[in-house]
């Protein structure tokens, strides 16, 4: 494309009728999803089942389900993908419409990487990391007694994921949805700051990482002869 990018076959239909493309689009996200969240929701899901395990052994009426939890945090990923996709067809399409648009796209994706870099340092992502490691607090606060309790808590668990996570899948999605290396890294680095000791740091590192790239790539655009 003008401007040295390559177009990510992702936001090419190809022919396709408009409802044909959506749904390959969040087919295709809610699968990359599941290999990127599952193991750093596991421990949510284990935590929920041996709560609802030691309801029943004391007597209680529970019956909780794990498949609900999955479908409610996955659902939320899903919902996510709808509006990347939103976002990516248009930029797409304007990029191919107007060159103007197409040599500013660069630029736009060192500036997407700063302000996901930012969001890493923000109080906002404390928060929401915070809940991730340890979601215990929303089991004190609410009684797990039905599948739809199931759902509503993968729901909310889902939300808090995604307003966790949503910096470093923006990068993602402005270097590569499709790069599989890319998609590993992320969802490594996913994994380590919800479950490692030093998760809150490494979500700094990362912030910081992702700044300094940015500028980089708004630097070689502006500075290039």
């Amino acid at each position: 494309m003008p401007g040295g990018w390559t177009m990510s076959m992702a936001w090419m239909s190809m022919g396709q009728p408009r409802v044909a493309h959506i749904g390959m689009f969040v087919t295709m996200w809610t699968l990359m999803m599941i290999a990127m969240m599952l193991p750093s929701v596991m421990p949510a899901v284990l935590l929920h089942r041996r709560l609802i395990g030691s309801r029943v052994e004391r007597g209680d009426a529970a019956a909780g389900s794990q498949m609900c939890l999955l479908a409610g945090y996955f659902l939320v990923w899903a919902l996510f993908g709808l509006l990347a996709y939103a976002i990516g067809m248009a930029a797409s399409t304007a990029a191919m419409r107007h060159v103007r648009v197409s040599l500013l796209v660069p630029a736009a994706t060192g500036a997407t990487l700063v302000a996901a870099g930012l969001y890493q340092l923000t109080r906002w992502k404390r928060l929401c990391l915070r809940h991730c490691r340890s979601p215990f607090d929303f089991f004190s606060r609410h009684q797990i007694r039905t599948r739809g309790h199931s759902l509503v808590f993968g729901l909310h668990h889902g939300a808090y994921c995604a307003a966790c996570c949503w910096g470093l899948m923006a990068i993602q999605l402005s270097l590569g949805i499709m790069n599989v290396p890319l998609m590993v890294l992320v969802a490594v680095v996913i994994l380590l700051e919800k479950q490692w000791r030093h998760g809150e740091a490494l979500a700094t590192a990362a912030g910081v990482a992702a700044i300094a790239g940015g500028i980089f790539l708004v630097l070689r655009v502006t500075i290039r002869p």
